[in-house]
């Protein structure tokens, strides 16, 4: 076996369930679950119909690369959405992929050289993803914790030059994951140009920027950033987006990977081994999905509703704020996170997320420590009874 599977941790939903287990939660009370980010509202029906009326495709082998009309769909709308003035060529600088999280790890497969002691640098809390990614590759993690003084975002300007000179890949996730934190323009573009001068790249995973409260102010992406700094190659930059959370498609399993062509090039014929392509009912509807916008606007209007009526709630007796994007709030409890977690499961029947299972222990400490994470991904009247559930639980400790 691979000698490196044995560096894997549990996925946090395997720790939760442990946490769980033993526990038997008030039968009166209806469970709501908000620990996993998996999308609840129903998904468009323009994507429903699209894979019905093309499933003819399927008595052909699709191609890795996609089909031309799909790639153009999405180099439309992120020139469209990113300010990209046209620099994308749907030839060269765009891949699709079956979900994000295939891609992020497979990315890490491609372009890692294991035989130099990489290191890949990560955001602490992270999507378990990056870190088996590196793993996987022959690379050892370098956590950077995010913490609220400076709101949620990695103190870049903290990480030594070693660090910099061994590191050939940089995971990102804005908005992030947990915190819906943005990182601005010009930290952007500050870590571009350390890629082009210590020679790594940046993966930035963008499948939150959709999900956002203020409709003049769209989530600014790393391609965003580097057009606005002249790097219209977008060399050593890469975008994964995803279907899943912007269009309620999980199931779907549909995103890209869009930026520097010459990395592309490489990605793909690791693609065309790995056997990923995508079938040609999903592109079809993928093409539908990424053309539309209504439904988006949509969505943005539900969690809009959902973030204030539970922040009403919780605000007065817990330090938790609206984040700046994303479907999560990420709350600090009055107690351990893993006691609270399972005291709300095993007293009102809500299941959240220990913010420690979500981050590693660093010298500087667990920043997931006495947080959790909740996905406010079921219906409005849901969020709003878990709210006061957790409200209830929180002013009886």
């Amino acid at each position: 076996m691979n000698p490196d599977l044995t560096q894997l941790h549990p996925y946090p939903f395997e720790k939760l369930a442990k946490l769980k287990a033993g526990s038997t939660p008030p039968t009166e009370l209806v469970h709501i679950p908000l620990s996993i980010g998996e999308p609840k509202h129903p998904t468009p029906a323009l994507i429903t119909e699209a894979i019905t009326s093309n499933l003819f495709g399927l008595s052909h082998y699709p191609t890795t690369v996609g089909s031309i009309d799909l790639r153009q769909a999405i180099v439309d709308w992120l020139n469209h959405r990113f300010k990209l003035n046209g620099h994308l060529d749907a030839t060269r600088h765009v891949l699709p992929v079956n979900g994000t999280r295939e891609a992020l790890f497979s990315f890490a497969q491609a372009i890692i050289d294991r035989h130099s002691n990489p290191l890949v640098v990560m955001p602490n809390p992270f999507y378990q993803i990056y870190e088996g990614a590196a793993f996987l590759a022959g690379a050892q993690p370098f956590f950077l914790n995010c913490n609220s003084d400076l709101g949620f975002i990695p103190d870049f300007d903290a990480v030594s030059t070693d660090v910099w000179k061994q590191c050939q890949l940089l995971y990102l996730c804005s908005p992030g994951n947990p915190s819906g934190a943005v990182i601005n323009q010009a930290t952007l573009v500050k870590l571009i140009k350390l890629a082009h001068q210590y020679d790594f790249i940046i993966a930035s995973d963008e499948c939150y920027s959709e999900i956002y409260f203020d409709e003049s102010k769209p989530p600014i992406g790393l391609l965003e950033a580097a057009v606005a700094s002249n790097y219209n190659d977008f060399s050593r930059c890469v975008v994964f987006h995803s279907l899943s959370k912007r269009s309620n498609s999980p199931g779907l399993r549909s995103g890209f990977v869009a930026g520097d062509a010459n990395i592309l090039s490489h990605f793909l014929r690791y693609r065309t081994y790995h056997g990923s392509a995508m079938p040609p009912a999903t592109q079809a509807a993928s093409i539908a999905a990424w053309k539309d916008e209504e439904h988006v606007i949509s969505n943005r209007q539900s969690y809009r509703e959902k973030f204030a009526a539970v922040l009403a709630i919780l605000s007065p007796i817990m330090n938790v704020q609206q984040p700046e994007a994303g479907f999560y709030l990420w709350a600090e409890t009055p107690i351990n996170d893993t006691q609270f977690a399972r005291l709300l499961f095993s007293q009102q029947n809500v299941t959240v997320l220990p913010g420690s299972y979500l981050a590693r222990d660093t010298h500087n400490g667990n920043p997931g420590k006495n947080r959790i994470r909740m996905a406010l991904v079921v219906s409005l009247e849901e969020c709003t009874e878990a709210a006061h559930r957790i409200r209830h639980l929180i002013e009886s400790l």
